[in-house]
């Protein structure tokens, strides 16, 4: 059974890091793309991050450039996003999604739901004070 599983999640206050991580159950990560999406009450699901399969690529959402960082190692089948400096604003569940497919720019934009192939159930970071 393929699956994609997320931890790390929970509830930090304003100012504070989590390092959530994505591991790969039955789905060898290293031949594909990976993504955070989040989603937010009252909000559309959002591209956060995305790495391409070695790592020599990224994409941030401009919401989190400079404080939000991914990263992946194969050899633990794991992929990882660091949040520092959170911020309330960045409250939501977060999944990570697998492309089966290089890139993780698709005709000259940023990957979107439909690129994906494999979503995780999520983890909910809540950050509050």
């Amino acid at each position: 059974q393929v699956q994609l599983v997320e931890s790390g999640g929970g509830l930090v206050q304003p100012g504070g890091s989590l390092r959530l991580s994505c591991t790969g159950s039955g789905l060898p990560l290293l031949h594909y793309t990976i993504a955070w999406f989040r989603l937010a009450p009252g909000k559309e699901r959002e591209l956060v991050a995305s790495i391409n399969w070695n790592g020599n690529n990224t994409y941030y959402t401009d919401s989190v450039k400079g404080r939000f960082t991914i990263s992946r190692d194969n050899a633990k089948n794991t992929v990882f996003l660091q949040m520092n400096s959170l911020k309330v604003e960045d409250t939501a569940v977060y999944h990570c999604a697998a492309r089966n497919g290089p890139g993780i720019i698709i005709r000259g934009r940023p990957l979107v739901r439909n690129d994906m192939d494999y979503w995780g159930k999520g983890t909910l970071v809540t950050v509050s004070s």
